[in-house]
């Protein structure tokens, strides 16, 4: 059984997507309808623009949504998935693959995510860290620890055994950093991100997206998609739909998702949009796994 990934924010580079525009026509097509339906031209900022202009929250999310469904779609009657999986925003490209949504609604929802998150990180200023080769126990009792002290911070990304992003306020993600280092942290290193994504500093956006996503079409999937928040298949329209509305303020259980899609009986995973991050995670999770690119 195959199981198709699809990476999130954090995959993007200058030049993205341009093979894919210059080789495909359906690939153009999209790329171009996609210019139209958001209003701007995204693909000269994939394509020429500069790592600034990729940072941007409201640009790397539909980048990476656009980079990922367009190799997917160009895939044709090649793509056939038994399971699908996103990490955080690759949720939607997943639910792409898995027919649940279209492409058209899903970049709208990408569209108004990315923007409703931009505000929620000009609201409250705020950042991530990844914390390294320290146990998720001992991460998730200094998180408590420090919000009881009147800062928020939370787990936010389980990516992988010995690999955890935390998420919160950027004094209290400092506070955390040295007392996770002061616990025995290979590392703890804030990352160079908008705010604090998948954290309840993201509840204004939650509530925006919430809206859009009951008001969009989901359909019946074509296979089953792990979801961010439960880490479990999923089919049901209206589950899914729940799921991608808490996902904004629950964390991503990256390594849960990886475990059940193995147990569940994928013998490959194929990673579908830029980078490779994905991969490099399935293999920290079970290193006798087979993970490419597509």
């Amino acid at each position: 059984m195959k199981a198709y990934i699809f990476p999130g924010q954090g995959s993007q580079f200058v030049g993205m997507g341009k093979e894919l525009y210059d080789s495909s026509s359906l690939a153009k097509d999209l790329f171009e309808k996609a210019n139209t339906l958001l209003g701007f031209r995204i693909t000269d900022l994939m394509f020429s623009g500069t790592d600034e202009d990729l940072k941007q929250t409201k640009v790397t999310q539909p980048a990476i949504f656009l980079h990922s469904v367009v190799m997917a779609l160009n895939m044709g009657d090649a793509l056939k998935p038994d399971m699908v999986a996103g990490h955080s925003l690759g949720e939607f490209s997943a639910l792409v693959a898995n027919k649940a949504l279209s492409f058209e609604d899903a970049l709208m929802l990408v569209k108004k995510r990315a923007n409703a998150m931009q505000k929620a990180c000009e609201m409250n200023p705020s950042t991530m860290a990844a914390i390294l080769n320290l146990d998720d126990k001992v991460v998730e009792d200094i998180c408590a620890e420090v919000t009881a002290s009147g800062e928020i911070v939370v787990a936010a990304n389980y990516n992988c055994p010995g690999q955890l992003v935390i998420s919160g306020s950027i004094n209290g993600v400092n506070i955390a950093c040295e007392k996770m280092k002061a616990a025995g942290a290979k590392r703890a290193l804030i990352l160079p991100v908008g705010g604090a994504f998948h954290s309840p500093l993201m509840e204004p956006a939650r509530t925006e997206l919430a809206e859009a996503i009951n008001s969009t079409n989901f359909n019946n999937p074509i296979c089953p998609v792990y979801q961010n928040v439960n880490a479990i298949a999923v089919i049901d329209p209206k589950e899914i739909q729940k799921n991608l509305i808490a996902q904004l303020t629950a964390p991503v259980r990256w390594t849960q998702t990886v475990q059940n899609i193995i147990f569940d009986g994928a013998t490959s995973f194929v990673e579908v949009g830029p980078g490779k991050v994905l991969q490099g995670l399935v293999k920290k999770v079970n290193k006798e796994m087979e993970a490419l690119s597509a």
